[in-house]
C-alpha cells in the first residue's frame, strides 16, 4: 500500500525544487539530467504531487535536494532574508512611531469581515484556469463578477471542463453558503491571535513553532506550511525549516499569516513588517517573507486610517528590497491597472507576464493583488472581485484584497450586505477554541490586542 502525502514526499519535490532553481538562477541542469534520467517527473502544473506514485525514486530524491540545496542563486544579493539585510537593501524604511494612532474594533470588524468574504469568494475557483473562471462567470451572467459564483444555469458540458472546486464548492456557491466554512486563509490569522496572546509582540519564531505544533493540525497546512510542520518533527530548527527540502518557501503562505500582524500595528508599518518577518522565516525565504512583510505594512497603514489605497501599497513597498523580483512584481501589476481602464486586459498582462509561475507562487499573486487593489481604488466589492477575477490563488489573494479593503471601508456598515450577511457572524475552524466563533468575537479579540497592557504575556 502507498500513502500520498503531498506537498512533503521527497520525489514530488525535486520537481519543484527544480522550477525554483530556473526561477532564482542556479545552474541545475546536471540534476535534472539525473533526475529525469532515473524517470523522475517533473513539478505538477497545479497539484502538490505528481500523478504516479514514485516511492522507488526516494533516496535519489533526498540526494538531489540537498544537492540543488548548495547551488548558489545571482539572485541573492538582491533578494535577501535576514532581518537586517532587508533593511539595509530599502532606502525608505519606514520610521517607527510612538505616537500611533488608535484602531477601532467597527475597523477591525470590517476586516474581518472583508477577509472572510473574499476568501469565500475565490473558493469555488480555486486552482481553475483564468480561461475557466472566465467561463463559469460569464455562462451565469456574473462577469465582469460582482457577486458570488454559482451552479444554477450552468451547462453540463462547461462544468465538467472547468469543475469547481472539490473541497469548497458544496459550502461555497451562492446557493450553498452557511456561514463562513474552514479556510486555512482564516485559520491562520487566528493562530496570529492565539501567538499574540500568548507571546506579545516580541514573539520569536521559535514560539510560533511551538504554537503550530500545539494548536495547528497537520492536516490542515500546506506547501511550505507543511514542509516546515514535517521538519519541526523531524527535529529541524527554525529558521532551517524554511530551507530544508523546502521548493515552496517563495509561495504565498507567510503571506496569508500577515494581516493581524498590520491590524494590531495600526499606523505603523515598521513594526507590522518585523512581526511579519519573525512570523515567516518559519516556513519562508526571500520573496516569500517579502510577502508577509509587505501585506503587513500595507495593512498597518490601513489600520492607522487617514490613508487610501494607494498610500497603503506604497508604505508596503518601502519594507521590500527595490531590486527584488517581489518589489517588481508589486509595481508591474500597479502600473498595468494604471494602464488599462478594462480590468479582463489588466489580468492578460499579468498572466503574459508572470504565466510561467505555479499559480501558488508569490510573485505572480503579488502582480495580481497589486492591480486588483490599485484598479478598485478603495471599493470593497471591486478589490475583492478584481483579486479573484485574476486567477491564480483566488481565495488567498480575495481575502488579502478584502482584508485591506475592510479596513478601509472602516465599519461592517460600510460592507455590502451581499457579502457580510451569507457569512452569520459565523466561522468554522479547527483551531482550538475558535470553531464557530463570531466576527464581533474575533474584532474584540484583536482590538484588545492593540492595547500595550495586553501585549505583556
Amino acid at each position: 500500500m502507498t500513502v500520498r502525502v503531498t506537498w512533503v514526499q521527497p520525489e514530488d519535490l525535486v520537481g519543484h525544487e527544480l522550477r525554483q532553481a530556473a526561477e532564482d538562477g542556479r545552474d541545475a541542469r546536471d540534476v535534472a539530467r539525473r533526475w529525469y534520467e532515473a524517470g523522475g517527473s517533473p513539478a505538477p502544473e497545479r497539484a502538490g504531487a505528481s500523478t504516479q506514485p514514485a516511492p522507488e525514486l526516494r533516496t535519489l530524491a533526498e540526494r538531489l535536494l540537498d544537492e540543488l540545496a548548495l547551488l548558489g542563486s545571482p539572485l541573492a544579493a538582491d533578494e535577501p532574508t535576514d532581518r537586517a539585510a532587508i533593511r539595509a537593501a530599502c532606502p525608505d524604511w519606514p520610521a517607527p512611531r510612538t505616537d500611533a494612532p488608535a484602531v477601532s474594533r467597527d475597523r477591525l470588524h470590517a476586516a474581518w469581515l472583508g477577509r472572510a468574504a473574499g476568501c469565500l469568494l475565490g473558493k469555488p475557483v480555486e486552482k481553475l484556469p483564468l480561461e475557466g473562471i472566465r467561463a463559469l462567470a460569464r455562462a451565469t451572467g456574473n462577469w465582469p463578477l460582482t457577486t458570488w459564483f454559482t451552479a444554477k444555469g450552468l451547462p453540463a458540458p462547461l462544468a465538467a471542463t472547468y469543475p469547481w472546486n472539490r473541497r469548497s464548492a458544496p459550502n461555497s456557491l451562492a446557493e450553498n453558503i452557511d456561514g463562513m466554512p474552514e479556510d486555512d486563509d482564516l485559520n491562520h490569522p487566528l493562530l496570529t491571535v492565539l501567538l499574540l496572546q500568548r507571546y506579545g509582540p516580541s514573539f520569536t519564531t521559535g514560539d510560533l513553532a511551538r504554537l503550530w505544533l500545539d494548536e495547528l493540525p497537520a492536516g490542515r497546512t500546506f506547501t511550505a506550511e507543511r514542509v516546515a510542520y514535517r521538519n519541526l518533527l523531524d527535529g529541524v530548527e527554525p529558521p532551517h525549516t524554511a530551507r530544508y527540502r523546502n521548493p515552496f518557501r517563495e509561495w504565498i503562505g507567510a503571506q496569508i499569516r500577515a494581516d493581524v500582524h498590520g491590524w494590531t500595528n495600526p499606523g505603523d508599518p515598521a513594526a507590522a513588517a518585523e512581526q511579519a518577518h519573525r512570523d515567516a522565516l518559519l516556513s519562508h525565504t526571500a520573496n516569500g517573507v517579502y510577502g508577509a512583510m509587505f501585506t503587513a505594512a500595507a495593512l498597518a497603514e490601513a489600520a492607522g486610517g487617514g490613508s487610501d489605497v494607494h498610500a497603503c501599497l506604497a508604505a508596503g513597498l518601502r519594507v521590500v528590497p527595490p531590486r527584488s523580483r517581489f518589489a517588481r512584481a508589486v509595481r508591474f501589476g500597479v502600473a498595468a491597472a494604471r494602464g488599462s481602464a478594462d480590468f479582463d486586459t489588466v489580468a492578460d498582462r499579468l498572466h503574459a507576464e508572470y504565466g510561467s509561475y505555479h499559480w501558488v507562487h508569490v510573485l505572480p499573486n503579488a502582480a495580481l493583488l497589486a492591480a486588483a487593489l490599485t484598479h478598485a481604488d478603495g471599493d470593497f466589492s471591486l478589490s475583492v472581485c478584481r483579486a479573484v477575477s485574476g486567477g491564480w490563488d483566488t481565495d488567498s489573494n480575495g481575502a488579502t484584497a478584502g482584508s485591506l479593503a475592510g479596513l478601509l471601508a472602516g465599519a461592517p456598515s460600510l460592507l455590502p450586505d451581499r457579502w457580510t450577511t451569507p457569512l452569520k457572524n459565523r466561522l468554522a475552524s479547527s483551531v482550538p477554541g475558535f470553531d464557530s466563533v463570531g466576527f464581533d468575537e474575533l474584532a474584540e479579540q484583536t482590538h484588545r490586542l492593540t492595547h500595550k497592557e495586553a501585549l505583556c504575556p
